[in-house]
Order: C-alpha cells, then sequence, then structure tokens
C-alpha cells in the first residue's frame, strides 16, 4: 500500500537528539489517516484508447490544458484554506477511465463536504464560503453561479479567464449515504443524487496532488451505471445519472437566495 503526506514543518530539536518530530503532531496524525495513495491505471486508459480512440483535435488539446490550469488553481486555493476536495462527476471519470480530462464534458467538476464550511458546521475554525469565494478570485475564477442554501443543496460554480467552468458540488451525509444537489434555475426545482459513503484517497491526476474516492468505480457506477466505459456525450443532469431523484422544490421565499446567477 502506497501513502502520501503533504510536506510538513518539523519541531526544533536539540543538537544531541537523532529524531524529528512534526512541528504540529495533531495535523501530522490527521493527515496521516488519510494519506492512502492511489495510482491511475495507465493500463486502463491505454485500453480505453485503443477502443475508443483519442480525441487529439486542436478543441481537444486547448481544452485539457485550460482544464489543467482551472484545476490546479482550484487545487491551490482549497488546499491553503485547508478544505478537502476530490475529483468528482465528469471529471472523476476522467481520471478513472482515461487519466485525462474528457474533452466533450467541457467543465471541471469537484466535490467538498459540507462539514468543512464555518456556514454549515458553525466552527470559526473552518473557513467560510466567502473566504473560498476570495481564495477563488485571488487566482482569478470569479464566482457565476451559486445554487442552494448551506444546509441543503449547495452548489458554487466559478468561470476561468479561458472561459472554463468550475462547479464545486458540496455533499451533505444522511445515515451510510452521502448526496449532493442541483438546482434547475428556471424553476426552482432540486434534485439530489446519492452515493454510498466513500473514503478519500490521494491521487496524481496530470501531476496535480488530488483526492479521489478509493472505491472510485463504486461512486461512478453510482453517477453513471455499470457502462461508465463506454462515453456519453449526450448527457441530460437532470434525467440521466442513475442515481438521481427528484427532491422538490424552492419555495419563492427562497428563491433569491438559493439561485443566484451572477453571470450567464
Amino acid at each position: 500500500m502506497r501513502f502520501c503526506i503533504p510536506w510538513f514543518r518539523l519541531a526544533d530539536r536539540s543538537k544531541s537528539s537523532v529524531l524529528a518530530e512534526p512541528a504540529d503532531r495533531t495535523a501530522f496524525v490527521r493527515h496521516l489517516l488519510s494519506s492512502r495513495f492511489i495510482p491511475c491505471d495507465r493500463e486502463r486508459a491505454h485500453q480505453f484508447h485503443l477502443t475508443e480512440g483519442r480525441d487529439a483535435s486542436a478543441d481537444a488539446e486547448r481544452f485539457r490544458h485550460r482544464a489543467w490550469r482551472l484545476l490546479a488553481a482550484a487545487a491551490a486555493a482549497l488546499d491553503e484554506l485547508e478544505v478537502p476536495f476530490w475529483l468528482s462527476s465528469g471529471t472523476c471519470l476522467g481520471y478513472y477511465r482515461q487519466c485525462d480530462f474528457v474533452p466533450y464534458m467541457g467543465d471541471v467538476d469537484i466535490g467538498v463536504r459540507i462539514a468543512s464550511v464555518r456556514d454549515w458546521a458553525g466552527d470559526t475554525r473552518l473557513p467560510s464560503l466567502s473566504q473560498i469565494v476570495e481564495a477563488m478570485a485571488e487566482r482569478r475564477l470569479r464566482l457565476v453561479h451559486r445554487f442552494g442554501l448551506p444546509e441543503d443543496s449547495l452548489e458554487l460554480s466559478f468561470r476561468s479567464p479561458d472561459n472554463i467552468k468550475l462547479d464545486i458540488f458540496f455533499f451533505y451525509e444522511d445515515g451510510d449515504i452521502m448526496w449532493n444537489g442541483g438546482t434547475q434555475a428556471r424553476t426552482g426545482k432540486k434534485f439530489r443524487y446519492d452515493f454510498a459513503a466513500f473514503e478519500l484517497c490521494w491521487t496524481e491526476f496530470r501531476e496535480l496532488r488530488v483526492r479521489v474516492p478509493c472505491d472510485t468505480e463504486r461512486y461512478l457506477i453510482s453517477n453513471y451505471g455499470p457502462e461508465w466505459r463506454v462515453p456519453q456525450p449526450v448527457w441530460d443532469w437532470k434525467s440521466s445519472p442513475p442515481n438521481v431523484r427528484e427532491n422538490g422544490y424552492w419555495t419563492p421565499e427562497q428563491m433569491d437566495e438559493a439561485v443566484q446567477l451572477l453571470e450567464p
């Protein structure tokens, strides 16, 4: 089994000591407990490309480059705030299936536990949503959409200078289920996507150190079904995922806060 632990500062030690210890032992143990590393399966990616081919068009290569820059910027912002995130939806599919971004998806998707955010957890030691937005803005990622509320179906969307969108889906715990929500802006209709509870592992994705669900295939089967290996360029987020279900509507009183379209 392989592990991935970020760089950490060492405590000052006397000249006579031959042992070194972390300056922040609590943080070190926390990182150690979630340090399992799983590599991208290059052989699976090779077999996928043999079967399905690889889009090497100028548009596809341009998207890959821009998506990488977007993900690198978002990772830097969230890592700075110590907000754990993982590759989700189509970005997770691309990682697991072909060790790459999926050009026809057109965006980047990540997940964050809502319990990592002060607005929901109430813990002042945690970063707030406004801090996340500010950290993204410092890296030229501007907030364009905000759907949901901290207690229900929260989703933030950012856009890069290259015009690539980043969706951050916030996940909620419900017993042995973790779920994220979606909102149809026009109607205020809500949707819910259920996943079996999962742990996170580290991986390397196009030379970026990021997290993914440890049982990545189970996660993808929940979202894309057992035929996740087969490309599906036509996809409706409201009906195509096997784990989606309708989840009510935002009330007229909630709409102004729950549906915020800051840019088209």
